[in-house]
């Protein structure tokens, strides 16, 4: 394919894509296929010959979009939003043709340097503390990475980093190992499952504690396990609090887990995937007072602000607890302009990267600011009226309090009638959630993931729900 071909190409796969997002709603949410389906459709073996361009698109209906999850149909409601629009895919198409990977600032000084500016802009829209931000006088600044997965690795391998430097500071002659086993760390049993993952893949033990009864980590817990721990000999050294955890939308209490955690010297991670989008609407800030205890935090602009996957943002207070983590400084990485701009490399896990931060720079110079409050105000207001319907059958109950565009409720009864009813919902294929449980109560999610969702679209989800419901004979359900 020649630049020729490419432009022509080019022009109908975007129509294609603009085609598909527009008539999205027509679409089942949630494909009606089988493991292994696309084993029966495809050849054995690569084409020895190239494929024309026509047969290729003739195959995208037929075996990829028939087994695609539709995210984006406005009545899809489950996990949380994955952002889409098509600024943020038009940026990350030029970043996709560049095919930089930025490493160094050497390796593309635009890539590392508009990454500075948009973690700025974030930052200030977030109304994080000046020691978060990149400045001349201070160590702060952020970085963009996959997933709040990767984040929430990354920075528990900086605190052990931190750990060991330290204790060996006093022994010199303790092994790593030794240290390691000795290090323990801290997170709430509503925390998403990836901040256990990092503990696993960072070899360094983690309690999990017992949530109070709306899902939130509270202070006098972390107390009790950190004087437990510490009369075993064991070393405190990270806690990841949540703002917004999956199952329920919880925000831990950061004014109390946060004075503990500056007291005890131990690095306080904030894991605000999803709901950190909304810190940007005055409205929701207040939720994220207590982040200047922290020594990280992660929000996901892949999640409500937008932007397409993979864009997970995280700042630090000290950048320099990444850089000794992760500094290996081969001479063919080295250049003469070191120490003026981010050497990302130094900051994480990967060496290559790409150019994330133009879909960010794309998103926001497009939308701007307000536009993105409204969108976020928008589907808060659309929970609020999908709970509104909940309350007014009798039938139901909201088992969580809807801060955000989350929904928790479930069918008065035992969790073998929500079991039953989710199924019968999702079976039916018209619209898509997924459930969840806490203190061992299951209970539904309904979640406004697409940005096209409406209300007109939330009435008709709870119609399909109680069409559901009356389809189920009193046998069934009891």
């Amino acid at each position: 394919m020649d630049a020729e071909e490419f432009r022509k190409r080019g022009k109908e796969m975007v129509d294609y894509i603009a085609d598909y997002l527009s008539s999205i709603e027509k679409r089942r949410p949630l494909p009606d296929v089988e493991p292994g389906y696309i084993e029966e459709l495809v050849r054995n073996e690569a084409p020895v010959e190239p494929d024309s361009w026509e047969d290729l698109m003739k195959d995208i209906e037929p075996i990829i979009m028939k087994g695609t999850t539709h995210w984006h149909n406005p009545n899809f409601h489950a996990y949380f939003p994955t952002g889409n629009s098509f600024p943020s895919n038009l940026g990350d198409m030029l970043s996709a043709a560049l095919g930089c990977v930025g490493f160094t600032w050497a390796s593309s000084p635009s890539c590392t340097e508009l990454e500075v500016v948009v973690m700025n802009w974030l930052g200030k829209m977030l109304s994080l503390p000046p020691e978060f931000l990149f400045s001349p006088k201070g160590d702060g600044g952020g970085v963009i990475l996959s997933s709040a997965s990767e984040v929430t690795l990354t920075c528990l391998l900086a605190a052990r980093a931190k750990f060991i430097r330290q204790i060996k500071g006093n022994n010199p002659n303790m092994q790593d190992g030794v240290i390691i086993s000795k290090l323990i760390s801290y997170t709430s049993d509503q925390a998403h499952s990836s901040v256990e993952k990092a503990s696993l893949l960072g070899a360094v033990n983690m309690r999990i504690l017992e949530s109070d009864n709306t899902g939130a980590f509270r202070g006098d817990t972390l107390m009790k396990a950190i004087k437990a721990d510490k009369a075993k000999g064991l070393v405190p050294f990270f806690v990841c609090a949540t703002l917004g955890t999956t199952g329920c939308c919880a925000f831990d209490k950061l004014n109390e887990l946060g004075p503990i955690c500056e007291r005890e010297g131990i690095w306080l991670h904030i894991d605000a995937s999803y709901a950190g989008s909304s810190f940007i609407c005055p409205e929701f800030r207040p939720l994220l007072d207590g982040v200047e205890y922290a020594t990280s935090f992660n929000f996901s602009p892949h999640k409500w602000l937008q932007v397409n996957y993979d864009c997970s943002t995280v700042w630090v207070k000290d950048s320099r607890l990444l850089s000794k983590a992760f500094v290996v400084d081969p001479l063919f990485l080295k250049h003469e302009h070191e120490g003026f701009m981010p050497d990302y490399r130094h900051w994480h896990i990967p060496l290559g990267r790409r150019f994330r931060s133009l879909k960010i720079w794309f998103v926001l110079r497009l939308f701007g600011q307000k536009k993105l409050q409204e969108l976020i105000l928008k589907d808060v207001n659309l929970a609020k009226e999908f709970e509104k319907l909940v309350r007014a059958d009798d039938r139901f109950e909201v088992t969580s309090e809807v801060t955000m565009g989350l929904v928790c409720f479930r069918f008065k009864g035992t969790n073998e009638k929500n079991e039953k009813l989710l199924k019968l919902i999702n079976d039916d294929g018209r619209i898509h959630i997924v459930p969840a449980t806490m203190k061992g109560t299951y209970y539904l999610r309904f979640v406004i993931c697409a940005a096209t969702t409406s209300i007109d679209h939330v009435v008709y989800a709870w119609n399909v729900i109680q069409e559901v419901v009356k389809n189920i004979t009193t046998c069934d359900i009891q």
